[in-house]
């Protein structure tokens, strides 16, 4: 908080000096003649001091050593956070302190104060461009923002780069009052007393083997002490479980607090409009970074006995590839990293240790199919000479697309036999169950975490952001408490945010819709050219030609040219989406986060799934038949399925989809940030290994970035969608899902631990905004997987065909049998009615008459070319199969949420018992105050009444 005694002597400085942008540097001659007139001498100890009012001004010059306080001359104490009325000119900043040589030292040269944060800047006057105007501009804002920093009871000590003499760190410490007070604004939960609740034990504590080899050793990661909290309050300082100072703030919360005061303090008023903050600064290049310290290196631990390592521990346990197998440290994990980061991993590994059960059954299901491959009726008969051999197909273009035969259809129909089995529709329904199973026991865990790690009323304790604050203008009544209260914008001028930020995000999400339409549009007009170019012979003997089909052609090139429409787009709409949340204000970084999540999401669920929608939703639904086709915009015949249909297709977009992008972000990942910090590492070091301080080695690491938290959970839930969504075209989802994750758990902590600076703590109660959109997702997966099954694969129509088109009356088998289904599938056509006539047909001497897929009436017939009664008999039991499929799901999905609470009862009755002991400890404390008070009161009352008495008496 701003101090009383800076505010009047702030007047008076600049009114000598000038305004705080304005002031020269107090090395100069200039400031030491002005300073003198003022009462204000330079010491030879390094030290100014201010004789008016018994106020002691100081600050640090060259070469000084820990500040002493004096007041008219007369020397004081000898800490300064100590001196009682300390203050620093505004605009000066602690000047340059030599490299003490200690590489991992987390303080300032005196050895006595942590450095909590860490600004770097770039000396502007040893710049080789340097341009005079803009640098002032940019020192003045950074002199102002030092000075208000200081005002504000931080402590600055600037070092200079070893590696680069341009670059300056300027250290800053919160002394305990500082910490003090924030911690109370902040509503920063502090320890109490430590917890004596007992815990009980597990069901499967019994397999003490397995979770020796599984839990963290205890004696590397000891667990942390649980206490009973409360938010802090100074007035009960005496109630908290103060033991030591230094310690009773870990440094997590120290860093959360001086970031808070960063994000906080201005560096310019111009038109009666503030600039403020740390962020604006970085970003303007005014900062180059702002950063809290890791505690020591990752690979080796501190020499100092006080530093816990626990970066090292962490790199040990939980980041080498040797600890794969191993629980994550998740304590420690949000000790360091806070509970935001905390929680990320916590959900990870959750989502990971669900999959294993999804991935088993998943392989059940793929391997009842693999083994049945050779039972299945219908692939015999496509691969049979005298069957399949013998059909010849339509062309699946206009003029030059070649008739072909139904067994080059083989191979594919036999892959079509593992995907498209009993044990998909199976697996389609307990995926239906397993994700309601997932995300209610999530919560539940959730929960138990909020629990222990004290962030079940984290939602009262969460401050608004600077950004919201700065522009509370108007003036409202609030409902509640009936009392004045600052807002932004009227209820009016929010309601027109809104729509105004909704439009926004419908338009960019009608982009990428209509780029997808683009996309279609091309893979039909392509077909055409590649059909034409490559090669026709039908022999299947050359291996070029057996691949670089048509169809194969066109998927490819729309590939590849999708994916560069997207990472151009994904890369304009992510600032465009953080523009919109800007203009939206939200008032707490929780609302922030959540909204841009929202924005975000709706568009990458646009971009990556839109393909597989179209593929198992729309391609090759309506063609028409060959005599009639459908065309797009009256010019590009709608495309057809592949020759093994769209289920297969669809399972091959998943496997490349998924497979790759899991391949490809890995690598990404471990490749991108280890290439930057080794470049980096070349760049600034040459010739000999120099020692370089904590500080320094940090700044090269990699910055996280503001969405860096939100990318990694969306690659997860991205993932969730493909394992959930169209799992029924693809059963080993779960699988490469639970391998991936695996992975991405170690390599996301090696690159956190290793690879990156380390980021601000941040509090979080829950996974924020990710919770609904895996809920609509689970929703949606239903649906998705009930329709696949039913309009996609072809289980509906076999099963139709055995129990009603095999047997009479429609049938010719005197028993159920799935012999003649293909040729019950298959129309026949007359090539004499082609409006746009193919190029010949090669198989000359077979007839006019030709065949395609669907259930039609043949030529000659009264309703020739029009559905037949097997069509409407699929339809009926496709709809009626996505009705009953859709409704018992969702039952049981109903049944479980409801069976299953959100808070154990283990869980609530902790809460309560801890919110229970907090009251009547607090309670209990105050009244041994009141009672301590009114016994002094008592005894001062009857000692006057006894003075006052014993000379009457006399």
């Amino acid at each position: 908080m701003l101090w009383p005694a800076l505010e009047n002597f702030d007047q008076m400085v600049g009114s000598k000096f000038g305004t705080r942008e304005s002031q020269p540097d107090f090395r100069s001659p200039e400031f030491a003649a002005t300073a003198k007139s003022i009462g204000v001498s330079l010491q030879r100890n390094g030290m100014v001091f201010c004789r008016i009012r018994e106020t002691c001004v100081q600050t640090r010059l060259p070469g000084s050593e820990l500040p002493t306080c004096a007041a008219n001359g007369r020397a004081g104490k000898s800490a300064w956070s100590q001196c009682a009325n300390v203050v620093l000119i505004p605009g000066l900043i602690l000047q340059n302190e030599e490299f003490n040589g200690k590489p991992n030292s987390l303080y300032f040269n005196d050895g006595q104060r942590r450095i909590d944060f860490v600004l770097v800047y770039e000396d502007e006057s040893r710049k080789e461009n340097n341009k005079k105007g803009a640098n002032e501009k940019q020192r003045r804002k950074r002199r102002a923002y030092e000075s208000n920093l200081i005002h504000d009871g931080l402590q600055l000590e600037a070092t200079r780069s070893v590696l680069d003499d341009k670059l300056v760190f300027v250290k800053i410490h919160a002394p305990w009052e500082v910490l003090c007070t924030y911690a109370e604004l902040m509503h920063i939960k502090l320890p109490l007393k430590p917890n004596d609740l007992k815990t009980r034990s597990s069901a499967f504590d019994n397999f003490n083997w397995l979770g020796k080899v599984l839990q963290v050793d205890e004696s590397i990661i000891k667990p942390e002490q649980e206490f009973f909290t409360a938010p802090f309050e100074r007035s009960r300082m005496n109630d908290f479980y103060i033991r030591d100072k230094d310690t009773f703030f870990n440094p997590a919360t120290r860093s959360r607090i001086v970031y808070f005061i960063l994000s906080r303090i201005k560096y310019q008023v111009s038109d009666n409009v503030k600039k403020f903050g740390i962020n604006k600064l970085v970003s303007s290049g005014i900062y180059k970074a702002a950063f809290p310290l890791h505690d020591c290196n990752f690979s080796y631990p501190s020499e100092d006995f006080t530093c816990p390592n626990e970066r090292y521990l962490l790199y040990r346990e939980w980041a080498h590839p040797r600890s794969i197998y191993k629980k994550q440290p998740l304590d420690l994990i949000r000790k360091y990293y806070g509970e935001k980061i905390g929680i990320y991993f916590a959900w990870l590994g959750y989502y990971t240790q669900m999959l294993l059960l999804a991935a088993i059954v998943g392989v059940a299901c793929f391997l009842y199919g693999y083994l049945n491959r050779n039972n299945c009726t219908w692939s015999k008969e496509v691969c049979d000479p005298n069957i399949g051999g013998t059909i010849i197909m339509c062309p699946q273009c206009d003029r030059l697309c070649p008739f072909w035969k139904l067994n080059i259809t083989c191979e594919s129909s036999q892959k079509l036999c593992i995907f498209d089995s009993f044990g998909t529709l199976v697996f389609a329904v307990f995926m239906g169950v397993w994700v309601t199973l997932f995300l209610e026991f999530w919560k539940r865990r959730q929960a138990e975490l909020e629990y222990e790690w004290d962030t079940v009323e984290l939602q009262q304790e969460e401050q608004p952001r600077p950004e919201y604050e700065a522009r509370c203008t108007h003036v409202v009544i609030n409902e509640i408490t009936q009392e004045e209260e600052r807002v932004p914008f009227t209820t009016w001028g929010k309601c027109i945010r809104a729509v105004l930020c909704a439009s926004a995000v419908l338009f960019w999400i009608l982009l990428i819709i209509a780029s997808v339409i683009g996309i279609i549009v091309y893979r039909l007009s392509v077909f055409i050219v590649f059909s034409a170019k490559l090669p026709k012979n039908l022999n299947g003997t050359d291996p070029i030609q057996k691949y670089l089909t048509p169809q194969t052609a066109t998927s490819i090139t729309a590939s590849v040219i999708s994916f560069v429409i997207i990472m151009i787009l994904n890369t304009i709409y992510e600032k465009v989406a953080i523009m919109i949340t800007n203009f939206e204000l939200p008032r707490t970084q929780t609302d922030y986060e959540n909204s841009l999540t929202m924005k975000m999401f709706l568009f990458q669920f646009v971009n990556y799934y839109s393909s597989c929608f179209y593929i198992a939703f729309f391609k090759g639904k309506f063609v028409g038949y060959p005599g009639d086709p459908v065309y797009w915009l009256g010019k590009y015949r709608n495309e057809e399925c592949d020759p093994g249909g769209c289920l297969l297709e669809l399972t091959t977009q998943l496997l490349i989809i998924m497979g790759g992008k899991a391949i490809w972000n890995n690598i990404q990942e471990v490749l991108l940030p280890w290439v930057k910090n080794l470049i980096g590492r070349y760049r600034t070091v040459s010739g000999s290994e120099v020692v370089t301080p904590r500080w320094e080695q940090d700044y090269h690491l990699q910055l996280m970035g503001r969405l860096g938290l939100f990318y990694e959970y969306l690659e997860m839930i991205i993932q969730f969608g493909f394992v959930t969504l169209f799992v029924a075209s693809f059963p080993l989802a779960p699988l490469l899902a639970l391998v991936n994750n695996i992975l991405e758990i170690r390599v996301d902590a090696w690159k956190m631990t290793t690879q990156y600076r380390r980021m601000v703590p941040e509090k979080a109660q829950d996974i924020g905004a990710w919770q609904p959109i895996m809920q609509g997702i689970a929703i949606l997966a239903v649906v998705t997987n009930a329709m696949i099954i039913a309009f996609t694969s072809d289980m509906i129509p076999r099963l139709v065909y055995y129990w009603s088109f095999s047997v009479p009356p429609y049938g010719d088998h005197p028993h159920y049998t799935m012999e003649g289904y293909i040729n019950n599938t298959l129309s026949i056509f007359n090539i004499a009615d082609f409006k746009n006539r193919s190029k010949g047909n090669p198989y000359t001497g077979l007839g006019n008459y030709t065949t395609y897929r669907d259930f039609r009436y043949p030529p000659g017939h009264p309703q020739e070319y029009k559905h037949n009664i097997y069509y409407w008999h699929v339809i009926a039991a496709k709809l009626a199969f996505i009705i009953v499929m859709e409704h018992v799901i969702y039952s049981v999905k109903f049944i479980l949420s409801y069976a299953i609470p959100d808070v154990s009862k283990r869980t609530r009755s902790k809460i309560k018992r801890e919110k229970y002991l907090t009251q009547k400890l607090l309670h209990e404390n105050h009244l041994k105050d009141m009672t301590k008070n009114m016994g002094v009161i008592a005894e001062t009352i009857m000692g006057a009444a006894d003075n006052h008495l014993r000379p009457k008496l006399e």
